[in-house]
């Protein structure tokens, strides 16, 4: 499997379990690891044998910014599904969502996920 990656996608959503964060938009730093088969489309050079990681980015920021999660648990949760759900050409998805100054003296807390499509055949 070949690596396609969304480095540094800038999210501004509700995040948050206080209530100040429930009215406040913040940034949530998104990172996106997809397993993917590049072959086909590395010899295309097509977009439509590939994922549109442009059209992705969109669709993560709605979800999130629709989601309004109190955790960012929740909210890597919420972008491995819209990965999985936008392209089958996608096998595996690892995330990672990074909130700054979710604590006084922390610089950021992150969470990490990781799901993997499971073989249909096994």
């Amino acid at each position: 499997m070949d690596l396609l990656k969304l480095n540094g996608l800038e999210v501004n959503c509700i995040i948050g379990d206080l209530p100040e964060e429930r009215i406040h938009e913040q940034t949530l730093l998104i990172n996106v690891e997809l397993s993917v088969d590049l072959r086909k489309c590395a010899k295309s050079d097509d977009l439509s044998d590939t994922v549109d990681y442009a059209e992705l980015s969109i669709e993560i920021r709605k979800a999130l910014q629709n989601a309004k999660c109190r955790m960012i648990e929740r909210a890597a949760r919420i972008v491995c599904e819209v990965c999985l759900d936008y392209s089958e050409l996608i096998r595996k998805v690892s995330v990672s969502v990074i909130k700054r100054g979710a604590v006084i003296g922390l610089a950021s807390a992150e969470v990490c996920m990781e799901i993997e499509v499971e073989d249909e055949e096994a």
